[in-house]
């Protein structure tokens, strides 16, 4: 295990602006994947309060975001939560962090293409044009390691206009739905009618996984500029964008799908089904594309992310070294970016080679990278306090905040588990422990093998530069 001989990480240092860094997190998002794809399924449980479970899930991230902010606003590395955590609870606890984040980043990669090919086989269709779905993951996959590799504000410029055209399609037909209504208000939602707790706590555990990879413009800690003010800026705006835009697009698709035959948690086309209603189709298709560029968007900023956090893993020995450069020109962790993009093609296309349909690779893909987020969430609420008692920041309302941030974490986590998932998602939470299991056995063979100079040359590694470290 060793860390790079000198202190910059070879990275494209403090290029990107702030929409540009906002742009990563947003993108991680991806905020067309929920309208199109989640809210149905939080409507069906939630039904009239889904806009109220969103608000929800918004306030909980928002505090989660609060406490990894309690890091990233004095310091900035490409670690991430991986740096962050190993601060306040150690190198074990880091490395577990980082090791989640692997699978939260790739397979979070793989399921959104999963979702952009399942739309783009649909228009693809319209058109008489059939194309094998492991083509389409190819495409994809090359096309994000083309754009990851080559430059990082490439990267973030184009997620940022893909993710605004999407999002303003969205928000266009919502305008025409309601005044195809001829209301913007929907007493029935204010009022909660027929909303039950029991409906609006599973709501809100689906709700919570529309936010998941948020958080990852803290992975440009070297490449953004003003780093300390820009990156927690980006966690904070990320969540409270998203959370607008959630609360609103689901309150519109509610109020769209009243008198309709088919009901919003039966449709697997929701805002396609809306655009046909109101009489505005080719916009339905327009949407089609927007989710096509949208999915995209967010397989390229979870290459981005993840890569990252392979590259300091790679720099500390725990991965291959190679994976722990930077390529001389591009400034980019190109062996990373290369490694994660094939990933995030092949094994997809294993899963398509086995018999799976495509949203069969996104449903349980996501499902598992969820479980990678929702530790790390948990354990950067753990270590914000006692990070703060390490530098003597620690107050009544740090403490408060890890509290209430940790307890809002415990119901999806356990909805993970309980009741037990239908088959074969009854497995995943088996195979995310083995996958853990093996990693922290591999830390623990590498530790023993170390010395205490290694260890803190580690330890130095994950703390960044004077530059980016608040006085």
């Amino acid at each position: 295990m060793k860390t790079s001989e000198t202190k910059g990480y070879g990275l494209k240092a403090t290029c990107l602006t702030f929409p540009e860094t906002l742009a990563q997190s947003v993108a991680n998002i991806s905020p067309t994947l929920t309208p199109v794809v989640i809210v149905p399924l939080v409507f069906a449980s939630a039904g009239t309060g889904t806009w109220l479970a969103y608000l929800f899930a918004t306030i909980g991230l928002i505090l989660v975001g609060m406490n990894i902010n309690q890091f990233a606003k004095r310091s900035a590395s490409p670690g991430s939560l991986y740096s962050f955590i190993s601060k306040g609870l150690g190198l074990h606890a880091g490395f577990i962090s980082g090791w989640c984040l692997i699978v939260a980043y790739l397979f979070t990669a793989m399921a959104v293409l999963a979702g952009s090919v399942n739309y783009a086989i649909l228009l693809l269709q319209m058109l008489h044009i059939n194309i094998p779905p492991w083509i389409l993951f190819a495409i994809g996959s090359a096309a994000a390691w083309l754009v990851a590799y080559k430059d990082i504000k490439l990267s973030t410029r184009l997620m940022l206009v893909l993710e605004v055209i999407s999002m303003l399609l969205i928000l266009m037909l919502g305008i025409f739905i309601m005044i195809h209504k001829g209301t913007f208000i929907d007493a029935t939602q204010f009022k909660l009618e027929g909303m039950n707790f029991t409906g609006l706590k599973a709501g809100l555990i689906l709700a919570i996984f529309s936010f998941v990879g948020y958080e990852s413009a803290t992975t440009l800690g070297e490449e953004a500029k003003n780093p300390l003010k820009n990156i927690p800026r980006a966690v904070i705006l990320s969540a409270l964008i998203a959370g607008l835009f959630f609360m609103l697009t689901s309150y519109m698709a509610v109020l769209g799908f009243k008198d309709m035959k088919t009901s919003l948690g039966a449709s697997s086309t929701p805002f396609n089904d809306l655009a046909d209603a109101t009489g505005i189709g080719f916009l339905g298709i327009l949407i089609s594309i927007g989710a096509v560029i949208s999915m995209f968007a967010c397989t390229l900023a979870s290459i981005n992310a993840g890569s990252r956090i392979i590259f300091m893993l790679g720099r500390h020995g725990i991965l291959h070294a190679r994976l722990g450069r930077s390529h001389g020109s591009n400034e980019t962790p190109h062996w990373a970016v290369t490694f994660s993009s094939v990933v995030t093609f092949a094994l997809p296309a294993l899963l398509l080679a086995k018999g799976l349909g495509v949203l069969d690779v996104f449903n349980d893909l996501s499902t598992i990278a969820t479980y990678g987020f929702l530790i790390v969430y948990a354990l950067v609420s753990i270590s914000a306090p006692v990070y703060l008692k390490q530098i003597g920041k620690l107050t009544l309302g740090s403490i408060v905040l890890s509290a209430v941030s940790v307890l809002f974490m415990i119901p999806p986590i356990i909805a993970t588990v309980s009741p037990t998932p239908a088959p074969p998602g009854d497995k995943f939470p088996y195979y995310f422990l083995i996958y853990l299991g093996v990693g922290i056995a591999w830390f623990l063979f590498l530790r023993l093998k170390l010395s205490s100079t290694v260890v803190a040359e580690m330890k130095a590694d994950l703390e960044p530069a004077p530059s980016q470290v608040s006085s």
